[in-house]
């Protein structure tokens, strides 16, 4: 019998988008160029080669390891890349990724990369290439509302806050704007003014990112709606907390 993973419980549509992003069923709905995401992440000059923190580990001689015979290492890996991270910020206004969300999407389907969450941003750090991949897979797939989303690699406050009047999520240090009917950023993402605006797209509609959002929220789909959902949070905290994972 083949194995069918089960990614998370529950019958409503929030349920199905949490399912969607750890499986990868994502659909592509924008197109980012390589040259505008390295200009909005800001580590390297558009163009540029990957400056490297080792040489090739083709070149390198390592010693025989079962291991390295068992793990192909990443394409970045490989190339000796640093390390870099890319960081995200997504309202609680229904935008289409809950922080936690964005980081079960890169651990279940890259590899090589370090998710970190907190209650308001999501980091990703990864040899530079590899980090791209992800943030470029983030950037041009549903689980990203431009308008309610955004790269901060520093002061991220907004999350939390009321949307403008333009249903834009506030940023502090304005990177990215609405411009006529689409979204453009021209800060990368510590803030650093660019040489060009980078077309984000056009934001969800407001009844297109009820659909997709992966938020439980009152006045779209509360949590207490999902019954499925509520009852596998509370056996998996009861066998954590009373049982340490051991119901015998």
């Amino acid at each position: 019998m083949a194995y069918k993973p089960q990614y998370y419980a529950g019958n409503t549509s929030v349920a199905q988008n949490r399912r969607n992003h750890m499986s990868n069923n994502v659909q592509k709905v924008r197109e980012i160029s390589d040259e505008d995401l390295t200009a909005c992440l800001g580590h390297r000059a558009p163009g540029s080669d990957y400056p490297s923190t080792h040489p090739p580990l083709a070149e390198m001689g390592e010693p025989d390891c079962p291991i390295r015979q068992i793990v192909t290492p990443t394409p970045g890996t490989a190339a000796g890349d640093r390390v870099r991270y890319v960081q995200w910020a997504d309202s609680m206004y229904n935008a289409p990724a809950v922080p936690y969300w964005r980081s079960y999407h890169a651990a279940m389907n890259h590899r090589g990369v370090d998710p970190g969450t907190l209650s308001g941003r999501q980091v990703v750090e990864a040899r530079e290439r590899d980090m791209e991949a992800v943030a470029k897979e983030q950037m041009e797939t549903d689980m990203t509302c431009p308008g309610l989303a955004g790269l901060r690699g520093a002061t991220v406050h907004g999350h939390s806050c009321r949307l403008q009047e333009d249903g834009v999520m506030f940023d502090m240090i304005d990177r990215r704007r609405l411009e006529g009917d689409v979204i453009i950023q021209d800060k990368d993402q510590v803030g650093v003014p660019l040489d060009r605006k980078v077309n984000l797209g056009k934001p969800m509609t407001t009844a297109e990112a009820n659909k997709k959002t992966t938020f439980y929220r009152v006045g779209n789909v509360a949590y207490r709606d999902d019954p499925e959902a509520i009852e596998w949070c509370q056996k998996v905290w009861e066998l954590r907390t009373i049982y340490g994972y051991q119901p015998k």
